[in-house]
């Protein structure tokens, strides 16, 4: 009876008009990747182009599928009273367990976008989210070992000073929110004092009933949180892949050990291309390494890890959209400084 009466009071309505598919982006960048792959064949200035795309599809495509199915995972099971209960908290010690909780995660940098995204629509303040961000890439626990392997003692720089960013953004992000010069996140939402999480999931599972009706909703669940978050992220993550295949294909060979020694201007001639070449965690690593075996400079290949992190459009047009412009112009401004302070650090050091 009730949807009856919603139709007949809505007799008169507009149906909600859907958008031209020319204006999804998804579609877009789908047709322009099918392009290249069709073309890429006949056409040998696409070849290049093809090769490098389908080289960073390898890469990282398990870690962006892992990425959007970990953030359903959490839209299912993760009331939004947990994570503003831990999260959103104005005290500091919401920065360390941010950064904890990405040093445990261990999905690559894009992965890691639908995550923190996730977890901001779940509540979590924008300084978490800001050092979720900063810490999960190169401060993850599979990395660690990864970065060992190839800088051996080296290593413990990286992956000290990473953390050490990711907590002085978090803590600087905690003065701009007390200032209201970034954006409050308004799924936040209000827990009491004594609220307990650990209580509350006690209570919550002693009313699950585990069946094959439970099993199949929290299929659906997931499924609908993850489609949810690449309607957000994902053309954003094609596009990066897009731009850095087109970068690794077109950059003139050579060019590391020529415009990326350990100098000034090779620092900020690295930072440059980590902005466009920024990948995947996983898939930087390696060609950090490269810059440090060709050129012997430790600080740019610390450099071309973070900036690639910090400086990544994708990264920044994922803030820009879903947060806010003030935390995507301050992300940069905040912690390239200290990058290029560590690096020059590193190349005196190392």
């Amino acid at each position: 009876m009730a949807e009856m009466h919603h139709d007949h009071t809505c007799a008169t309505c507009e149906p909600p008009k859907k958008s031209p598919f020319w204006k999804n982006k998804i579609l877009i960048i789908s047709m322009i990747y099918v392009l290249v792959f069709a073309l890429g064949s006949y056409l040998s200035l696409l070849a290049p182009l093809r090769e490098a795309l389908w080289m960073y599809i390898r890469t990282i495509a398990w870690a962006v599928i892992f990425g959007l199915f970990l953030g359903g995972i959490i839209d299912w099971l993760v009331p939004s009273e947990y994570v503003s209960a831990i999260l959103a908290q104005k005290k500091k010690r919401a920065i360390v367990y941010s950064v904890l909780t990405g040093f445990l995660m261990s999905a690559c940098s894009h992965g890691i976008l639908a995550l923190a995204i996730q977890l901001y629509k779940k509540g979590a303040s924008v300084p978490a989210v800001v050092a979720f961000l900063l810490a999960s890439p190169w401060a993850n626990l599979p990395l660690t070992i990864i970065m060992f392997g190839f800088f051996g003692f080296k290593a413990f720089f990286i992956i000290i000073s990473a953390v050490v960013i990711a907590l002085v953004t978090g803590y600087v992000f905690m003065f701009l929110d007390s200032r209201s010069l970034v954006e409050r996140n308004p799924n936040t939402v209000e827990t009491a004092e004594d609220f307990s999480v650990l209580k509350d999931a006690g209570q919550r599972l002693k009313q699950v009933k585990i069946n094959f009706s439970t099993a199949l909703k929290g299929i659906r669940s997931v499924w609908a949180g993850s489609l949810s978050l690449a309607n957000m992220v994902l053309w954003w993550i094609m596009l990066g892949m897009l731009l850095a295949s087109a970068a690794a294909a077109y950059l003139p060979p050579g060019f590391m050990q020529q415009y990326m020694g350990p100098t000034i201007l090779g620092m900020i001639i690295t930072l440059l291309v980590a902005t466009i070449m920024e990948i995947c965690s996983e898939g930087t690593a390696p060609m950090a390494f490269e810059i440090f075996r060709q050129t012997g400079a430790l600080g740019n290949s610390f450099v071309f890890l973070m900036a690639g992190v910090v400086t990544d459009y994708t990264e920044i047009g994922l803030l820009w959209t879903n947060v806010g412009w003030r935390t995507a112009v301050w992300l940069p401004l905040v912690t390239v400084p200290q990058v290029i302070i560590l690096g020059v650090l590193a190349n005196i050091l190392f």
